[in-house]
């Protein structure tokens, strides 16, 4: 796995350069923004973990150019804030996934493994299933012209199914893709978000968009 580390807090980026060299991976550190914007537009690393606040140039900004260039490296955020707002801004400019200070390496290396799990060679601009919409950079989804609020897990339950629509996709599937690789609970969370899904993207507008396959899993289709 090729990192890209852009962390402004020296010591703390050298404790996770050294953590993840030792577990193999390849790790480019840079400390400022504008370094950091120069390297991730490459494209040439697997995943970016991501500061919010470095000088010269913010994470927000940085992701901003990034999704904007069409650059779809997988992106952590990395930072010392805590609260719903910061990660809902993390998630509508394009990140992937959110940690926050102080972090357990071993919860970092799981979440940057289940994100290459999920990268696709290339993301598309705007998933779309009929009239039903999901934009990835800027995390949001319509149906039709009626924007669909949706919390982050669901948001990654629906775009897995989309970007498998026609496709058969089991419970463990999901909850690879979408969850931790250290997730323990039960399976059937996944029937629970699939219902929210259900509640949010069809039943207001007279659809049925996520077909169950008894004791098979789920499949996204075009409604009939």
């Amino acid at each position: 796995m090729r990192v890209l580390l852009v962390e402004d807090e020296v010591p703390l980026a050298e404790m996770v350069r050294r953590g993840l060299a030792a577990e193999g991976h390849s790790v480019e550190v840079v400390h400022d923004g504008m370094s950091g914007l120069a390297a991730a537009s490459t494209g040439q690393h697997d995943v970016v973990v991501l500061d919010i606040m470095l000088p010269g140039l913010s994470g927000y900004r940085i992701l901003q150019h990034l999704r904007a260039a069409e650059v779809w490296t997988p992106v952590l955020m990395l930072t010392a804030k805590d609260g719903e707002y910061d990660e809902a801004d993390a998630f509508d400019l394009g990140a992937d996934d959110y940690l926050v200070k102080p972090f357990s390496f071993v919860v970092l290396l799981a979440r940057l493994r289940a994100l290459l799990r999920r990268a696709g060679e290339a993301r598309p601009t705007v998933l779309t299933v009929g009239d039903l919409k999901l934009d990835p950079a800027r995390h949001r989804v319509h149906r039709g012209e009626v924007e669909i609020t949706l919390t982050p897990r669901e948001f990654g339950v629906l775009e897995h199914l989309m970007r498998h629509a026609g496709e058969v996709v089991t419970k463990t599937d999901i909850l690879r893709a979408v969850w931790d690789a250290h997730y323990e609970g039960e399976v059937n969370v996944v029937e629970v978000y699939v219902g929210y899904l259900r509640r949010k993207i069809d039943a207001p507008f007279g659809t049925r968009s996520i077909e169950t396959l008894r004791g098979v899993g789920y499949r996204m289709a075009e409604p009939g």
